[in-house]
């Protein structure tokens, strides 16, 4: 059995939005057990922050995720810099709009779906070309699993990431995983619209009686990420604090 300590020494993983919040916190966990990661964001300057607070293990490249050119940049910094590429963590999600899917605007839901889906195949795709090893871990949501009022959209969007996981995972068995994670509410500042002004009340309506953190999602990202998730392929992890426990009576 491998060292728990030192999971990921000798690996390189690239973690997707990850200059804060769930991403941030993955790529954290990786270098805490050995590893080397490549940050990616949007923003230069707070990603740059991200990876000098990781220390030496973190390299950043900043741009969109669903941009060809920001990921033949990254793809190219990879092989440069390390000369290998164990895993992927495709985190990157987005969310513009609020509202009932009636009202959505079509553009918009075409965003959501480039981003949060094309974008994690593209990524997928373009890693296993690069020469990716071990496994891939896609960041879904609990609103893939069932209705989500309010932003109903980005439901649509992870519950095509879940699936995204389970055909990708069929396809490119047996040497590359595919698995996903499904949080509930996560403490960030993407989902701060969610509970901002009312953590108590909604708190109220999980099991375990507190929302979630991003090193909630980090460990369990890790365990499928690693060695000891070896036999698991094509499943979807709900971390959802118990919201997911239906009483019978």
């Amino acid at each position: 059995m491998a060292d728990a300590g030192a999971r990921f020494a000798d690996t390189v993983t690239i973690v997707t939005g990850s200059s804060r919040g769930i991403g941030l916190a993955i790529a954290a966990r990786l270098v805490a057990e050995g590893g080397r990661v490549v940050l990616t964001g949007r923003r230069r300057e707070p990603l740059e922050a991200a990876a000098a607070q990781l220390g030496p293990a973190a390299t950043a490249v900043a741009g969109a995720a669903d941009d060809p050119v920001h990921r033949a940049e990254v793809f190219a910094h990879v092989a440069r810099t390390h000369g290998r590429l164990d895993h992927l963590v495709n985190n990157t999600g987005i969310n513009p709009v609020y509202g009932p899917l009636a009202s959505v605007d079509v553009a918009a839901a075409r965003k959501i779906l480039e981003v949060n889906v094309v974008a994690a195949l593209e990524w997928s795709r373009d890693a296993v070309a690069a020469g990716l090893t071990r496994s891939i871990v896609n960041i879904a949501s609990v609103a893939g699993v069932g209705a989500s009022p309010g932003i109903g959209m980005y439901g649509v969007s992870k519950a095509a990431l879940i699936n995204l996981t389970a055909q990708l995972a069929f396809e490119l068995a047996p040497g590359i995983r595919v698995n996903a994670v499904a949080p509930a509410v996560i403490k960030t500042a993407f989902a701060r619209a969610l509970y901002e002004g009312h953590e108590a009340e909604v708190s109220a309506a999980y099991p375990l009686a507190r929302l979630g953190e991003p090193d909630d999602v980090a460990g369990p990202v890790a365990f499928l990420l690693s060695a000891d998730a070896a036999w698991v392929t094509g499943q979807t992890l709900a971390i959802d604090g118990g919201a997911g426990i239906r009483p019978l009576m």
